[in-house]
């Protein structure tokens, strides 16, 4: 005989605390989960409406490839955030990187007319120079953070200024031209497996972030500080010292993508990322990461860099303005910091 089950009657209490558990599991489920939906749903649509000009190999090779460069200004900015900083210079610094990582390999390579006897040596040394300039880059901005004791907002805010200015003073507000043509076919779009060469190093630059970051001392350090900095530092994490290993490998990563932009274009582009700073951090709060701190994962801000790039390129596949997409991240971005501000009020209500 099948057991009888007991049935609520009418105005019994149904919100005990194991229903209320089960409610803020789901909760935490869909709100954890509804950017990945997000995205998909993106997919589908256009797929829809474009057909096969959008579902297609060659098309979402084009988004993997437009969206390296940001999966990497993400990472670092990802790991500035759950550590409870922001760095809004990423953009100068990925053009200061670029324009000294360009002239030293336009001064090293040798001329067109010689075919460029030294383009290899010349290469590799522009790409240690945008790693090193960058990462000094970030690094003067972990210490001025860190020692004057200033936010991060209004420090990089101030070297956003100055490193745009400067790559403008060398360049006299030019591009720098004369690259040798082995940096787009050695790099910028060398095909491996099928994709280009910066979609590998920007995902393999994700992969080790995503390890470190969820599984070592490093990254538990990172959500600490960013949780609770004064609390981190009581327990023995040296605080300082890691603020300014975050900003360092900040810069290093915008002198990366500056570099691979350089290798993508065979210019340099000046002008070209004022905007940067704020697709990286829009990419990361998108992608579940809390403006508070002490929150987020590099899977989410790889979804969070995918949405813009998928709907970039959507819009303009079924011939709609690309300024709408705009409007799009612009409410994504509201709908996801409201988001973060209920599992925040959730997590306070609960302690």
């Amino acid at each position: 005989m099948t057991p009888h089950l007991p049935i609520p009657t009418v105005g019994a209490d149904v919100s005990g605390p194991d229903t209320m558990k089960r409610v803020r599991r789901a909760a935490a489920a869909l709100t954890s989960n509804w950017v990945f939906l997000a995205l998909v749903v993106l997919v589908v649509a256009f797929s829809l409406q474009a057909g096969g000009t959008f579902l297609n190999a060659d098309n979402f090779r084009n988004i993997l490839f437009n969206a390296s460069g940001t999966i990497l200004l993400a990472v670092g900015t990802a790991y500035l955030i759950i550590g409870g900083q922001l760095d809004l210079s990423i953009g100068s610094v990925l053009v200061f990187s670029q324009v000294i990582a360009a002239k030293t390999i336009v001064a090293v390579s040798g001329s067109a007319e010689s075919g460029y006897p030294n383009a290899g040596a010349a290469i590799t040394l522009g790409i240690a120079v945008a790693l090193a300039v960058g990462a000094a880059w970030g690094l003067l901005n972990g210490v001025l953070v860190t020692r004057l004791k200033i936010p991060s907002f209004i420090i990089t805010l101030g070297t956003l200024g100055m490193g745009l200015g400067l790559a403008q003073v060398i360049t006299k507000g030019t591009d720098v031209t004369g690259l040798p043509p082995q940096m787009v076919t050695g790099i910028g779009m060398r095909q491996v497996l099928g994709l280009p060469l910066p979609v590998w190093i920007a995902a393999a630059v994700a992969v080790v972030a995503g390890l470190v970051l969820a599984r070592t001392q490093f990254g538990r350090y990172t959500y600490a500080i960013g949780s609770n900095a004064e609390g981190a530092r009581r327990s023995g994490i040296k605080v300082t010292r890691h603020q300014v290993v975050l900003f360092t490998m900040m810069g290093a990563l915008a002198g990366l993508a500056g570099v691979l932009d350089v290798a993508r274009y065979t210019t340099t582009q000046v002008s070209g990322h004022s905007a940067d700073n704020l697709v990286a951090i829009a990419a990361v709060i998108i992608g579940g990461a809390s403006l508070f701190g002490g929150r987020g994962t590099i899977f989410g801000t790889a979804v969070g860099v995918m949405i813009p790039a998928v709907l970039n390129n959507g819009l303009v596949i079924v011939n709609v303005q690309p300024f709408w997409q705009t409007v799009a991240i612009g409410a994504i971005l509201i709908v996801a910091v409201a988001v973060d501000d209920i599992k925040r009020r959730q997590q306070l209500r609960a302690s």
